[in-house]
Protein backbone atom coordinates (compact mmCIF):
# COMPACT_ATOMS: atom_id res chain seq x y z
CA UNK A 1 0.00 0.00 0.00
CA UNK A 2 1.33 3.42 -1.00
CA UNK A 3 1.54 6.18 1.62
CA UNK A 4 0.62 9.72 0.50
CA UNK A 5 2.27 12.85 1.88
CA UNK A 6 -0.32 15.34 3.09
CA UNK A 7 -1.06 17.94 5.74
CA UNK A 8 -2.89 16.93 8.86
CA UNK A 9 -6.12 18.56 9.98
CA UNK A 10 -4.50 20.39 12.94
CA UNK A 11 -1.84 21.82 10.62
CA UNK A 12 -4.51 23.17 8.26
CA UNK A 13 -6.51 24.65 11.15
CA UNK A 14 -3.42 26.45 12.47
CA UNK A 15 -2.79 27.97 9.03
CA UNK A 16 -6.42 29.14 8.81
CA UNK A 17 -6.24 30.72 12.27
CA UNK A 18 -3.05 32.58 11.32
CA UNK A 19 -4.66 33.84 8.08
CA UNK A 20 -7.73 34.97 10.05
CA UNK A 21 -5.61 36.89 12.54
CA UNK A 22 -3.71 38.60 9.72
CA UNK A 23 -6.99 39.62 8.04
CA UNK A 24 -8.31 41.07 11.31
CA UNK A 25 -5.11 43.07 11.73
CA UNK A 26 -5.15 44.38 8.15
CA UNK A 27 -8.90 45.12 7.80
CA UNK A 28 -9.04 48.37 9.83
CA UNK A 29 -6.19 49.76 7.74
CA UNK A 30 -8.04 48.88 4.53
CA UNK A 31 -11.41 50.44 5.46
CA UNK A 32 -10.52 53.98 4.29
CA UNK A 33 -9.35 52.56 0.98
CA UNK A 34 -12.58 50.59 0.59
CA UNK A 35 -14.66 53.71 1.35
CA UNK A 36 -12.65 55.78 -1.13
CA UNK A 37 -13.10 53.16 -3.83
CA UNK A 38 -16.86 52.99 -3.31
CA UNK A 39 -17.03 56.82 -3.39
CA UNK A 40 -15.78 56.64 -6.98
CA UNK A 41 -19.18 55.19 -7.91
CA UNK A 42 -20.92 58.29 -6.54
CA UNK A 43 -18.55 60.63 -8.35
CA UNK A 44 -18.97 58.85 -11.69
CA UNK A 45 -22.77 58.74 -11.41
CA UNK A 46 -22.99 62.41 -10.46
CA UNK A 47 -20.71 63.43 -13.34
CA UNK A 48 -22.93 61.42 -15.69
CA UNK A 49 -26.03 63.10 -14.27
CA UNK A 50 -24.33 66.50 -14.71
CA UNK A 51 -23.77 65.75 -18.42
CA UNK A 52 -27.40 64.70 -18.84
CA UNK A 53 -28.62 67.86 -17.07
CA UNK A 54 -26.43 70.08 -19.27
CA UNK A 55 -27.74 68.41 -22.42
CA UNK A 56 -31.30 68.88 -21.18
CA UNK A 57 -30.56 72.53 -20.36
CA UNK A 58 -29.23 73.20 -23.87
CA UNK A 59 -32.39 71.73 -25.39
CA UNK A 60 -35.02 73.20 -23.01
CA UNK A 61 -33.29 76.25 -21.43
CA UNK A 62 -33.96 74.90 -17.95
CA UNK A 63 -32.90 72.08 -15.66
CA UNK A 64 -35.19 69.26 -14.58
CA UNK A 65 -35.61 67.25 -11.40
CA UNK A 66 -37.05 64.28 -13.30
CA UNK A 67 -34.35 61.68 -13.98
CA UNK A 68 -36.73 59.99 -16.42
CA UNK A 69 -36.73 63.05 -18.68
CA UNK A 70 -32.93 62.97 -18.61
CA UNK A 71 -32.78 59.29 -19.53
CA UNK A 72 -30.95 58.47 -16.30
CA UNK A 73 -31.65 54.92 -15.16
CA UNK A 74 -30.71 54.20 -11.58
CA UNK A 75 -29.15 50.81 -10.88
CA UNK A 76 -30.94 48.79 -8.21
CA UNK A 77 -29.47 49.49 -4.76
CA UNK A 78 -27.51 46.88 -2.80
CA UNK A 79 -30.14 47.17 -0.07
CA UNK A 80 -32.66 45.91 -2.65
CA UNK A 81 -30.45 43.15 -4.04
CA UNK A 82 -28.73 45.24 -6.73
CA UNK A 83 -25.20 46.58 -7.21
CA UNK A 84 -25.50 50.34 -6.57
CA UNK A 85 -24.02 51.60 -3.29
CA UNK A 86 -25.43 55.13 -3.67
CA UNK A 87 -28.93 56.52 -4.10
CA UNK A 88 -28.78 59.24 -6.77
CA UNK A 89 -31.39 62.00 -6.66
CA UNK A 90 -31.88 65.53 -7.96
CA UNK A 91 -32.67 67.68 -4.94
CA UNK A 92 -33.06 71.03 -6.69
CA UNK A 93 -33.74 72.09 -10.28
CA UNK A 94 -35.06 75.28 -11.85
CA UNK A 95 -34.38 77.49 -14.86
CA UNK A 96 -30.88 78.52 -13.78
CA UNK A 97 -29.46 75.84 -11.52
CA UNK A 98 -29.63 72.29 -10.26
CA UNK A 99 -28.15 70.20 -7.48
CA UNK A 100 -27.92 66.42 -7.37
CA UNK A 101 -27.00 64.22 -4.43
CA UNK A 102 -25.55 60.73 -4.04
CA UNK A 103 -26.19 59.19 -0.64
CA UNK A 104 -24.62 55.90 0.43
CA UNK A 105 -27.12 53.21 1.38
CA UNK A 106 -24.57 51.44 3.60
CA UNK A 107 -22.12 52.56 6.25
CA UNK A 108 -18.88 51.38 4.64
CA UNK A 109 -16.58 51.69 7.65
CA UNK A 110 -19.13 51.09 10.41
CA UNK A 111 -18.76 54.49 12.12
CA UNK A 112 -22.46 55.43 11.85
CA UNK A 113 -21.95 58.09 9.16
CA UNK A 114 -23.14 57.65 5.58
CA UNK A 115 -21.13 59.10 2.69
CA UNK A 116 -22.85 61.92 0.75
CA UNK A 117 -21.70 63.68 -2.43
CA UNK A 118 -23.29 66.60 -4.32
CA UNK A 119 -22.80 68.22 -7.73
CA UNK A 120 -24.27 71.44 -9.12
CA UNK A 121 -24.71 73.20 -12.46
CA UNK A 122 -21.10 74.46 -12.31
CA UNK A 123 -19.83 70.87 -11.98
CA UNK A 124 -18.76 71.57 -8.42
CA UNK A 125 -18.44 68.08 -6.94
CA UNK A 126 -18.33 68.17 -3.14
CA UNK A 127 -18.20 65.49 -0.46
CA UNK A 128 -20.83 66.73 1.98
CA UNK A 129 -20.51 63.93 4.52
CA UNK A 130 -17.41 61.77 4.82
CA UNK A 131 -17.74 58.10 5.74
Amino acid sequence: MQKWKAFTLPELLIVLVIIGILVLIALPNLMPLISKTKATEAQLQLNHLYTLEKNYFYLHSKYTDDTGQLGFEHEMLVSDGGNANYKIEIIEANATRFKARATAVADFNGNGTFNVWEIDQDKKLVEVSKD
